[in-house]
């Protein structure tokens, strides 16, 4: 059945588009009677749409962090505090210093990632990309934090190499532009805020291809990073988990990561 808002929707359409012809008849709008399958369709936002398009699946279900793991053996701790929260995989210390990742139980090889993220200014996070149990991976950056980076590209735990192409200044609203990377800020330091909405959900987005592998990012759909590794990296094989990251060190025990809408397709060779 047609719910009453869409309804409306259909004749305030009709009324707009009911034009008097030149002969003095009127050509009306004729509205279509809409099933509730079909409504809702075309009322679906174009990020879910894409989302279907595009074959994403979910890795989260918003309740419980089934499919996922706390890994202890990191550099960064026992593992940290991760619970579900409002719909988010929250992530913090649990004791002053003590981080460490929750990590996907399945493991992927060529994928692209996307989640929305909402975190505190402060804590130091990250999106894995094929991370070991010790958290080894290719980083997209999620250090949120003054000096910090979106999107970049960073070798945790297998170089330490980076490549970002800005700098988060003293609050989020800010931030300089990097000559760490050979791929350009796509946009004016001072048009940060047109791109990134501080305290709201915003979408992140990574996709790795290949060994050595070429990963690109995004941010809110604007392409951020395109990085390829020149080498093949030892400890890593040919495929890992997707994990979020609570770094170690200081005292972040108050302030708190948020990922919610998790997914991810699979890329097939």
């Amino acid at each position: 059945m047609t719910n009453l808002w869409t309804s409306s929707l259909v004749a305030k359409a009709a009324r707009k588009w009911s034009a008097p012809m030149s002969n003095n008849r009127c050509f009306r709008f004729v509205p279509l009677l809409l099933s509730g399958a079909t409504a809702a369709a075309l009322l679906a936002t174009p990020l879910e749409a894409q989302r279907r398009e595009r074959g994403f699946t979910e890795l989260f279900d918003g309740k419980t962090l089934v499919g996922w793991h706390v890994s202890g053996m990191t550099g960064h701790g026992s593992g940290g505090r991760w619970v579900v929260e409002n719909g988010a995989i929250t992530g913090s210390q649990d004791r002053p210093g003590n981080g460490g990742i929750v990590v996907t139980d399945r493991k992927f090889r060529d994928f692209e990632v996307a989640l929305e993220m909402n975190n505190d200014y402060g804590p130091d996070s990250g999106l894995f990309l094929r991370s070991t149990e010790k958290g080894q991976a290719y980083q997209a950056m999620v250090d949120y934090h003054n000096d910090g980076n979106l999107m970049g590209v960073y070798g945790e735990g297998i170089g330490g190499f980076i490549s970002r192409n800005f700098v988060l200044l003293e609050t989020p609203d800010k931030i300089r532009s990097s000559n760490e990377s050979s791929y350009p800020l796509p946009f004016k330091p001072e048009e940060w805020t047109k791109h990134w909405k501080h305290g709201q959900w915003n979408e992140l987005r990574a996709r790795i291809v290949g060994n050595p592998p070429r990963i690109q990012t995004w941010i809110n759909a604007t392409q951020i990073m395109d990085w390829t590794d020149k080498e093949k990296r030892a400890v890593l094989g040919e495929e890992g988990g997707i994990a979020l990251q609570v770094h170690g060190g200081g005292d972040f025990t108050q302030q708190f990561v948020r990922y919610r809408k998790v997914r991810v397709r699979e890329i097939k060779p």
